[in-house]
């Protein structure tokens, strides 16, 4: 998502469940086995000592004889404790072998490459394999020491499939430029800076994450705000209740739910296949995390058990409390506190209305600011009271979500989740949840600790639980008996002289310059979704990332360097990957939907060689040996060393003019969409990557529909948002012409009409 962004051209107490959390800390520690089979163990061993039986071949008898102040023991206690020492060690060498075993299976990735539903027998028997030694009721974090390391590609097979992905892009001249830099590079200092990369991938769990959270995003020195965050929406079609306070309440509610679940480690572990695990690490920082201005980087801090919450609302902070009486508030508790606020009619302080703005501004701006002002005093408790916080919550003042009678009522829901006023939102912390007075609700997420499945792992929960577990009244209010006796959320106080207050405003000026040339269009495609795509033998993620390649080029006359981000999570640490999207089969076949002689048997045969070329990329991304990331690490490792590379310089410094991302549907248990059809979310998006390019996430929700979200910049001459939906709806229709060829039909001024689901599509 918004880290092809960065990518280019970057520089450099005990509460009441304070028992289980320990006890399910322990069962993670110890998984594939439990605590309870250490007792299984002693008890077998100690059987077999009193039938006379030594399955130690001696060593209990060693151990018996080296035990410290044994003089002071009886014999039979001396037998007992070596018996238990020996069982202990036994059970702690089967955990590391059964972990072992579970990391050697986790390393064939052989599955990937087969076909949709045609699964090999050796599949089958590694599959059961994998169960069996995968344990009855894994936690969240009980796979993390099984999983295996991102391996490091080979020099040679990354050079060679980058070359590949950039022959369709060059001209022959370009291209054999490009492919001496590269022979100069493989035979200069490659072989010196993968030995050292090798290194780092032995003593590191994941040789990429922390260089990548590193130098991609935290030494950026521009504005995070739109070039770094990204949003996800509320449901679509439904609004539980339209009393934004309720909603509000319910919702952190169910966040709360899932921070304590999640602190537990009691949510199932996310696993393809319903059997091989996924990376749970990101998934930590979720709460109680803000990322910290620096002068030269920032830092991205995470603190535990957060019992507060920070409320912005009309240029107000409030800080409201999460617990009473050791629990957390109820709803119906939170919908008072939350209405206390709305009914507060006090005057913001002077610099507050727009003090967020310092985290929509300039990095090196915002950290010497926060050094300056905000070091002691009030100005310094207030702050940490916002940065400490388990998240920020904005109860906006302008309604906001889809309305069918409204032609740009998505455009305008996005531009407010992705930067709003550009002061409304606290860009630093982790996640903002934003709150509007008809009930909807979104979030605008920090993109540096997480990536976008995770937190939609958290908003697919959270919506699932507000909806059908918690609930609201007739009247639209949250269940459950008001408590009038909770304190009032209070007022965060604060202390800005003249030159704090001109400083927040030159921040605004720079954020709200960057908010207004933002071309954000979102839209829905209903003529058809993943059920016919499939009925025609074709991956939903190849189908829509050829119809953008297709819309790419009759939108712009050329063919761009493509992102796709791909997850590597089944890799220790794993983060993403990029996929390049647009490959020489892509372009083939682009090129023949434009060439009118061309017949459908010969488009259609290109289109599923494009396809076929666009998921074998896919999963060469999930299994490890991706292009981009390897060279980003080696061009890390040449700075490192001081040894300049022209040609790795020139791949770091190739923009991105399409960048693309899907959000995938993850837990498809928590609500059945076949019964409840309009309970479907809409996805999220991001802000544009290139200046003259565009930024664009999908979402495939059930089997009808597809939500786009298209960013750019106003201020290109060469983009347009609107215009390039209407390419991609085009390219969509047209792509589906070719599965059934009698449903496209020439009219008399030369335009196709193309019947769907029985309606005409020009």
């Amino acid at each position: 998502m918004a880290e092809a962004h960065q990518a280019v051209g970057f520089q450099f107490t005990v509460r009441p469940d304070g028992v289980d959390l320990k006890l399910n800390t322990l069962c993670s520690g110890v998984y594939p086995a439990s605590p309870s089979s250490w007792l299984i163990v002693v008890i077998a061993m100690m059987s077999s000592l009193y039938i006379r039986i030594d399955p130690s071949l001696g060593m209990i008898d060693s151990i018996k004889d080296n035990l410290p102040y044994r003089d002071c023991l009886s014999a039979q206690t001396r037998a007992v404790l070596s018996g238990i020492l020996f069982a202990t060690g036994l059970w702690l060498f089967l955990i590391y072998l059964l972990r072992y075993t579970l990391k050697v299976l986790l390393s064939y990735h052989g599955w990937i490459f087969e076909s949709h539903g045609k699964m090999s027998t050796s599949t089958k028997v590694w599959l059961s394999l994998v169960k069996m030694f995968s344990g009855r009721r894994p936690l969240l974090y009980s796979f993390q020491a099984s999983l295996p390391r991102l391996p490091v590609p080979s020099v040679d097979d990354t050079i060679c499939r980058y070359l590949e992905s950039i022959h369709p892009l060059l001209d022959n001249e370009q291209y054999n430029q490009m492919k001496i830099l590269a022979n100069d590079f493989r035979d200069s200092i490659a072989a010196q800076l993968q030995r050292y990369l090798m290194l780092k991938s032995w003593w590191a769990t994941n040789y990429v994450s922390d260089w990548w959270e590193e130098y991609i995003y935290l030494r950026s020195r521009s504005p995070i705000m739109v070039n770094n965050n990204f949003y996800m929406m509320d449901l679509l079609y439904v609004t539980p209740t339209h009393r934004q306070a309720a909603r509000a309440g319910n919702v952190v509610h169910a966040m709360l739910q899932y921070r304590r679940k999640l602190e537990r480690g009691e949510h199932a572990p996310l696993r393809a296949l319903g059997i091989v695990p996924m990376c749970s690490t990101q998934m930590e920082r979720m709460f109680n995390t803000t990322r910290i201005p620096g002068i030269e980087t920032d830092i991205v801090q995470h603190l535990t058990d957060r019992k507060h919450l920070v409320v912005y609302h009309k240029g107000r902070f409030f800080q409201l409390w999460l617990y009473t009486g050791g629990r957390h508030l109820l709803p119906s508790e939170l919908e008072t506190q939350f209405q206390r606020i709305l009914n507060d009619t006090s005057e913001p302080q002077p610099g507050e209305l727009k003090l967020a703005a310092l985290t929509a501004g300039n990095r090196v701006l915002w950290a010497r600011t926060r050094i300056k002002y905000f070091s002691q005093g009030v100005n310094k408790v207030s702050l940490d009271a916002i940065e400490s916080a388990a998240f920020f919550l904005t109860l906006d003042e302008e309604p906001q979500g889809y309305d069918s009678t409204k032609t740009n009522s998505l455009d305008s829901y996005a531009k407010s989740l992705l930067h709003g006023k550009c002061y409304d939102r606290w860009f630093d912390k982790s996640f903002t949840l934003i709150s509007y007075p008809n009930g909807k609700m979104g979030i605008n997420v920090e993109h540096s600790w997480a990536d976008a499945p995770v937190v939609g792992h958290m908003w697919e929960y959270v919506l699932a639980t507000d909806c059908f577990h918690l609930g609201y009244t007739e009247e639209g209010h949250c269940k459950g008996d008001v408590n009038k006796a909770l304190p009032h959320p209070s007022r965060l106080q604060w202390q800005f002289p003249k030159e704090c207050q001109e400083v927040i405003k030159t921040s605004y000026v720079i954020a709200k310059q960057i908010a207004d040339d933002v071309d954000l269009h979102s839209y829905l495609f209903t003529e058809f979704g993943k059920g016919l795509i499939k009925k025609c033998r074709t991956s939903p993620d190849a189908f829509i990332q050829l119809a953008l390649q297709l819309a790419q080029f009759r939108d712009q006359g050329l063919f761009c360097l493509t992102y796709e981000s791909s997850m590597t999570r089944m890799f220790r640490d794993g983060r993403t990957e990029t996929v390049r999207s647009c490959t020489s089969e892509a372009v083939a076949f682009v090129r023949a939907m434009e060439d009118t002689k061309r017949s459908h048997c010969s488009r259609l045969a290109l289109f599923r060689k494009a396809a076929d070329k666009h998921q074998h990329m896919c999963r060469l991304a999930m299994k490890g040996p991706g292009i981009d990331r390897h060279l980003f690490c080696l061009y890390i490792m040449s700075k490192h060393l001081g040894v300049d590379s022209p040609f790795l310089k020139k791949v770091l410094s190739e923009p991105w003019k399409l960048s693309t991302s899907q959000t995938p549907q993850q837990q498809l248990n928590l609500v059945d969409i076949n019964k409840f059809p309009k309970y479907v979310g809409s996805g999220g998006g991001f802000g544009p990557v290139a200046d003259d390019g565009y930024g664009v996430s999908y979402i495939i929700v059930g089997e009808n529909l597809i939500t786009f979200h298209i960013s750019s910049k106003f201020s290109s001459p060469d983009t347009d948002s609107y215009r390039f939906g209407r390419h991609i709806q085009k390219a969509m229709l047209d792509i589906q012409a070719l599965f059934h060829p009698e449903n496209d039909k020439m009219v008399g001024n030369g335009e196709h009409v193309q019947l769907v689901n029985g309606k005409k599509h020009l």
